[in-house]
């Protein structure tokens, strides 16, 4: 079972993120680099296509990151850690929630000589669900170097200013810390950047406003990660504004006259009260 030190939900908070070197074993690393190799392909073991497709073989860019985002619907073996329980309990422990719903996953892989992904906040994506909150689990599939196309962080820039929309390209742009430059700049402050450098089955833990991204693969390794984006158990849809952000994609699963999130979209990973979505279990061993 995940779970975290005092020492470290203090540096979590000072810090916006948390570095750890061990989420899940080599064996469940193997197997998930297995499975981005088939759903990549577009080889959907469920039947069920992602919500987000932004790369397949055969046609996706050779120098953009391939990504695709809910891969736990096409794929169990994914799902087993994206729907994982203890991350769930460790996310809501972090951010001071009751629980956590699964907001989305996210699928990145970077080849060698892969382009960026601009610095970004997450929260900035999200006006169309409140509470306007977001935290993430970062998981390395390989392992991760500082020229290796890793994702960094700026420490304390939680406590920045909060943009109110997504600045800049998010895919390969030329210079991927520009939004987050000028955010410090702003500020007054000298950014201070920190590479995520782990073994395979280690990553961290972000705050929804931490400036995030990562540089161009210079290495020669894979880079391979998975990552889980969850929400306060209570969040609800904004039906005003589900056309900004990424409400547009996540925003066809609202229900008429119904601002509630489906469970079986968005479903709670942990909650304080024991509440757990019903049928996940099952999912997950085939049912």
């Amino acid at each position: 079972m995940l779970s975290l030190t005092q020492d470290q939900r203090t540096r979590f908070g000072e810090d916006g993120f948390l570095v750890i070197e061990r989420l899940i074993d080599e064996g469940t690393a193997a197997a998930l680099r297995e499975r981005f190799a088939r759903l990549f392909r577009g080889d959907f073991e469920t039947g069920v296509r992602p919500d987000e497709v932004n790369w397949q073989e055969g046609t996706g860019d050779p120098t953009l990151t391939r990504q695709i985002c809910n891969g736990w619907k096409a794929d169990r073996e994914i799902a087993r850690t994206v729907l994982d329980e203890s991350i769930g309990r460790v996310l809501a422990e972090l951010a001071g929630w009751p629980g956590t719903r699964l907001i989305q996953d996210n699928l990145l892989w970077k080849p060698p000589g892969t382009r960026p992904l601009g610095h970004h906040q997450d929260n900035a994506y999200l006006a169309w669900y409140t509470p306007r909150e977001m935290l993430s689990c970062w998981i390395a599939l390989d392992d991760t170097s500082a020229d290796g196309g890793t994702v960094e962080y700026l420490r304390g820039s939680h406590r920045w200013a909060q943009g109110e929309a997504p600045e800049g390209a998010f895919h390969g742009p030329a210079d991927y810390r520009a939004a987050m430059e000028r955010a410090a700049k702003a500020e007054g402050i000298a950014p201070e950047i920190v590479p995520v450098v782990v073994p395979a089955g280690g990553g961290s833990f972000h705050h929804g406003w931490t400036w995030h991204g990562s540089g161009a693969n210079a290495s020669d390794r894979e880079r391979r990660a998975l990552v889980v984006h969850g929400a306060p158990s209570q969040a609800r849809f904004v039906p005003e504004r589900l056309s900004e952000g990424n409400g547009p994609i996540y925003g066809r699963y609202r229900r008429l006259g119904d601002d509630s999130m489906d469970e079986n979209h968005f479903p709670v990973l942990w909650s304080q009260d024991g509440h757990r979505t019903p049928g996940l279990a099952g999912y997950i061993s085939g049912g």
